[in-house]
């Protein structure tokens, strides 16, 4: 069978259309969260995280024509289009349209279109945002270097979100009741994990260096990364490339610290060399079990 007037034909059609257009971006992945007859009142809490991902993008101008008065960042547009394909893609087939799931995130796609759970919905966006990671690790190599550390920081975030639903003692170690309802992308306090905002300022492209930008960070934003999930990334990363059944993904972490595009020689800017008390009890009272 031809590609053309297939799911995945569809999907990137859809997408071209948008390529150039922020807002036409926003505006997709809100269509595909209704589903392919419009009606899906089961999806469409699931917004919520997605949207405040998409928004923060939208708002630094990282998603930007690349010819725009100020560019975009074409590592950023080509991750932001892996997740819209596969959604794009999912709803088609979902809806009839001809052809094979192109990827394993599509299928998880439809197993979340088919049973609108949080943890098969982290299963199926954070496939997508890891096969983009993958996919474009040469133009993440061609980012500033503060632009590279906080797509590391992005990463264990979104990866330790998924972990608060599906593997809450290691998450938060003895609070693990909690963990299903701090990750639940329906409900607003998932948002913390899946959008940089008050961490990054509202630019791009960064112009600082990293240090600026870590010290800069707001208590709270500091106390999530250094006292919770750096000192878990490592299971972290393995637990999600069991989850995904990816196992590139642990390509991208040695020793805990992240290295996606990232120097394991600078692994110094993973850890706080000057952890509050407050930090300090937080780490061993969420200790992984």
């Amino acid at each position: 069978m031809t590609e053309q007037g297939s799911a995945l034909a569809s999907a990137r059609a859809q997408v071209a259309a948008v390529r150039d257009d922020p807002r036409g971006r926003l505006a997709l992945i809100t269509r595909t969260y209704h589903g392919p007859t419009g009606r899906a009142p089961h999806h469409l809490p699931f917004r919520r995280a997605a949207l405040s991902f998409m928004r923060w993008q939208e708002r630094r101008g990282v998603l930007n024509a690349l010819d725009a008065p100020v560019p975009g960042s074409a590592w950023w547009r080509g991750v932001n289009e892996r997740l819209l394909r596969d959604g794009c893609e999912s709803v088609a087939l979902a809806g009839g349209l001809a052809g094979e799931p192109s990827s394993r995130a599509v299928r998880l796609w439809l197993a979340f279109i088919e049973t609108p759970t949080a943890r098969n919905w982290y299963r199926a966006h954070n496939a997508s945002i890891v096969g983009a990671y993958l996919e474009h690790r040469e133009l993440a190599e061609a980012e500033s270097a503060a632009e590279r550390f906080f797509m590391n920081v992005a990463l264990g975030r979104v990866l330790y979100a998924h972990a608060l639903v599906g593997a809450p003692r290691l998450a938060v170690g003895r609070f693990a009741p909690l963990g299903r309802v701090l990750g639940d992308p329906r409900l607003g306090m998932a948002g913390a994990f899946l959008s940089l905002r008050r961490v990054l300022p509202y630019r791009y492209p960064l112009t600082r260096d990293v240090e600026a930008y870590i010290a800069d960070e707001q208590d709270l934003g500091r106390l999530l990364d250094y006292a919770v999930i750096v000192p878990r990334l490592q299971r972290v990363y393995e637990w999600s490339a069991e989850e995904l059944r990816e196992p590139r993904l642990l390509e991208l972490v040695r020793d805990g610290n992240p290295v996606y595009a990232w120097p394991f020689e600078k692994r110094h800017v993973w850890r706080s060399a000057h952890m509050p008390l407050a930090g300090r009890i937080l780490e061993r009272a969420t200790k992984a079990q």
